[in-house]
Parts: structure tokens; C-alpha cells; sequence
């Protein structure tokens, strides 16, 4: 693409990183075969191209839109354009640049009671929405009395906020005893998930447990930085990372690696050294994110035993596109005995996107219909998935559990028997 950048931007080192990632795209539209909103309204502007032309658009005026804004706000960042992408264009990354201009030059700062006025409803709402949850998920002592509270009165909130708090779960798994271990490894909590589904690391401590493996946790753990910085917050989120980088490397030399086990906080933990390319502690930041890996990456090679059952496997976008391990989970399951299925457009996202369920609930609730539909058509026993947010997304109305696959493959392999001989 050809581009002409505004002369008073051309000195931010983001906007010249925008306009190299820019340039990559050739106009070829692979990219709109796979974009789940582009699928949805069939515009030119909801799918990756167009919003590439927008973003364009505004690094040559200066200015955006906001009717622009909101094409660019229903953008998932699902990044399955990047996955087909024959350039290699960085969309993910041109996106969260753009936002952050965005956010910096508009309605994220400061705002006067005309600046307030003049907002459309929908950036209103994403404004409130937004810095209600940058507030309280962050935050263990705010957010976990918010869900026990959601969840002693689930049944009386209204159903698009029910759908949003998980049902409580007893469900718990305890490791083996290692006493010496071949490898210790730091597993990170996760803010949502250690709070509403604690037992997805229990699965996994468990399962490393099995080979010899120890697990060891950080006493304080922050947010990875992935609320603030994808809802536009940029400074208040790479100061979070900068937090978690703090706290983990006085551990970097007696560990063989970070396990995280919810994939949105994996994949930006591991692009931590594109997010922190133009700062000073880079090389601290890209220390830690090197040690990072997914569950389904570790556990690769380690062999299982498990009890057969039907699951049907939800890839989440971070996982498969964004940190580009489409078939591990898969690989592990299968080898452990277990019958996977996979669903039809399985490259396509639920709708679940972090926050977006919530800042883009119609669109959301499309995609959520689509995705249940093609895994509930296989019939399975159960449906697995790798993020706390996709499982609690798609949980909330499915008629089949949809669960962890730490937590299928550790109750499958705890239920093992051997058949004695005949």
C-alpha cells in the first residue's frame, strides 16, 4: 500500500512502525474470506482491508471519524486475517497502534462536559464499560467478591449479565508429591481465571505432577497488561507488564519455563518485545517473554493414559492465530486416547474476544450461535476449550459442559483402568 503520512506524525517511531506494516498490504483480499465481521454484514469496512484503508486514512488527515471509529471498535483482533495473509501484514499490531492514537488524541483522557456531549452512544459505552473492568478484574480483592456476589445471585440477573458470571465449580485436583523434580516451571495464575476457575491449574500441576514435574506459583501476581492495553489504555497497561515482569525475573534462572494456561494472557505475554519495541527495558521484558509458552506447547511429548470420551475441541483465536498452535491441544488429547472432534470453520471466532461480548453483545451473540451450533452438530460428550474467556463465553448456553481441556485430559486420566489381562 502506498501512503503518505501526515509531516506532524512522521516522528512518533509507532507511526512509522504502522506505516512499514502498512506498506506489506497488497490489496488482495485474502484476508476477508476469514474475518468473522466481515462474514456477519458483508462490508468492506468490517473486514481487515477496510479497516486497514481507515486506518490509512488517518495517518494521512489526522483525523478519524465516528463512523470510522466504530467499524475499527467491532474488529474482534482475532488476528485469523494475519493467519491467511500471503504479505504477512501485522494487523493485530497495526490495529492496536491505531487505537491507541486514537484513544490518546480523544475520548480516553481527560474529557471536559463538551468533549462528553459531543461522544456517540456507542464510545460512551465502551468508555464506562471499559474502565468499569479495567477497575475491578485487574484487581483480585475487588474482583473476587464481585463474583461470589454474582454468583449467589445468578439466577436472578438478567440474562445477558448472567451470561457473564460462571457458575461456581467444586471441581478440585491435587499433584503428586515431586521430591526430585526434572523440571520446575512458573505457572501464572491468570486474573479471571484464578478467581472463577482455579482448578484449571490444579489440572495442570496435577498432570506435570505425573512426570516428575514441579509447579511453583507467584505469591503476587499482576494483570498481564491485556485489558488495559486492548481497550486502549496503553500506559496504564504497559505498566501492568512492566509489574509482571518485576516479579518474575528474580525466578528466570531456577525455572525451565512459564506455563500460561489461558491463552489470551499467553499470546501478550509472548508480544510483549513488539509491544515494548521502542522502550528502554526492552531486553528485560523480552527476557521473560522468551520463557513463555502454553500448556499445549509444554505438555507436547509428555504421554497420558486417559478414560475415552467424545470432546469437541474449540481452538480460541489467540491460540491458534495469534500465537499460531492451531492443532496442540489437539495433538495431546488424541494421543492420551481421547476422541477428538473438530468443528466445522473451526478457524472462526465465538465471539467472546476479551471484552467484546460485552462493548459489542449483538455481533457477539452472532458468532457465539454459529460457534455452538457447528460443535454441538458433532455430538460430543463434552466441549474443550484453552481460554477461561472463550469457556465461560460459550458455557453460558450450551446444553453440553464446556470445560478446560487441562481439566478434560486430568479427570480423564485420574479415571483410567486398566483392563486386567484375560
Amino acid at each position: 500500500m502506498q501512503t503518505r503520512i501526515l509531516a506532524s506524525l512522521r516522528d512518533d517511531p509507532l507511526v512509522e512502525e504502522a506505516d512499514s506494516i502498512l506498506r506489506n498490504c497488497v490489496h488482495c483480499g485474502f484476508c476477508t474470506a476469514t474475518c468473522p465481521t466481515y462474514q456477519l454484514t458483508g462490508d468492506e469496512l468490517d473486514g481487515p482491508r477496510g479497516r486497514i484503508y481507515l486506518i490509512n486514512q488517518m495517518l494521512e488527515t489526522g483525523e478519524m471519524t465516528d463512523m470510522a471509529q466504530n467499524h475499527l471498535d467491532r474488529c474482534l483482533t482475532c488476528r485469523s486475517c494475519e493467519t491467511t495473509c500471503p504479505s504477512g501484514v501485522r494487523y493485530g499490531r497495526l490495529l492496536d497502534i491505531s487505537r491507541g492514537m486514537l484513544a490518546r488524541r480523544s475520548f480516553i483522557g481527560e474529557l471536559n462536559w463538551r468533549e462528553w456531549t459531543s461522544l456517540s452512544w456507542s464510545r460512551l459505552w465502551r468508555r464506562i464499560v471499559g474502565t468499569g473492568l479495567r477497575t475491578i478484574i485487574p484487581r483480585d480483592w475487588l474482583f473476587r467478591p464481585a463474583l461470589r456476589t454474582g454468583q449467589v445471585v445468578r439466577e436472578w440477573l438478567p440474562a445477558q449479565l448472567k451470561a457473564q458470571v460462571p457458575a461456581p465449580n467444586e471441581t478440585h485436583y491435587t499433584a503428586k508429591v515431586v521430591t526430585q523434580p526434572v523440571k520446575r516451571v512458573l505457572v501464572l495464575g491468570g486474573c479471571v481465571q484464578k478467581a472463577a476457575t482455579p482448578q484449571v491449574n490444579e489440572a495442570l500441576s496435577y498432570l506435570l505432577s505425573l512426570h516428575n514435574i514441579a509447579t511453583e506459583f507467584l505469591v503476587e501476581e499482576s494483570c498481564c497488561g491485556a485489558l488495559d492495553y486492548h481497550l486502549s489504555a496503553h500506559d496504564a497497561g504497559m505498566a501492568r507488564m512492566r509489574t509482571l515482569v518485576r516479579q518474575i525475573r528474580p525466578r528466570l534462572d531456577s525455572i525451565d519455563a512459564i506455563i500460561s494456561t489461558a491463552s489470551g494472557c499467553g499470546v501478550t505475554i509472548k508480544d510483549y518485545p513488539e509491544i515494548f519495541a521502542h522502550e528502554a527495558d526492552l531486553q528485560e521484558v523480552a527476557e521473560v517473554a522468551s520463557k513463555v509458552v502454553d500448556a499445549s506447547e509444554f505438555l507436547q511429548g509428555l504421554l497420558f493414559q486417559a478414560a475415552p470420551v467424545k470432546v469437541a475441541v474449540q481452538v480460541p483465536c489467540s491460540l491458534q492465530h495469534g500465537q499460531q498452535l492451531p492443532h496442540g491441544v489437539e495433538a495431546i488429547l488424541r494421543a492420551a486416547g481421547i476422541e477428538v472432534l473438530i468443528p466445522q470453520d473451526a478457524h472462526l471466532c465465538c465471539g467472546s474476544a476479551g471484552t467484546y461480548s460485552l462493548l459489542q453483545p449483538a455481533m457477539s451473540a452472532q458468532l457465539k450461535k454459529r460457534k455452538l451450533e457447528a460443535l454441538l452438530a458433532l455430538q460430543p460428550d463434552v466441549i474443550a476449550s484453552a481460554n477461561i474467556g472463550c469457556q465461560l463465553h460459550l458455557g453460558a448456553d450450551s446444553p453440553v459442559a464446556v470445560r478446560h481441556w487441562l481439566e478434560i485430559l486430568a479427570d480423564q486420566v485420574a479415571s483410567f483402568v486398566v483392563e486386567p489381562p484375560q
